[in-house]
């Protein structure tokens, strides 16, 4: 089994944030989650994938990442590395 989890970059107040991570819980998938306004070190994350732009939600799973991801994308995502059984 893989040390790697999955990450959710966004803010509080974005609600494609939310949607991703209110569906990750319900889908009972483990991850790291990360406010870019308030944790420096996510802000930098973030902007390294994206020469040096903020732009999130972003989710990351290894040197992978998609950018606001609708819940096709993502599912395929997680598919695709394990971390969803369908």
């Amino acid at each position: 089994m893989s040390d790697q989890k999955l990450k959710l970059y966004g803010a509080d107040w974005c609600l494609k944030s939310s949607n991703i991570r209110n569906y990750l819980q319900s889908i009972w998938v483990e991850f790291d989650d990360f406010n870019v306004e308030t944790n420096k070190d996510a802000e930098k994350a973030v902007r390294d994938l994206y020469n040096g732009e903020l732009k999130f939600p972003t989710v990351v799973y290894g040197t992978d990442f998609l950018k606001n991801p609708s819940l096709s994308e993502l599912d395929k995502f997680l598919e695709k590395y394990g971390l969803r059984e369908l």
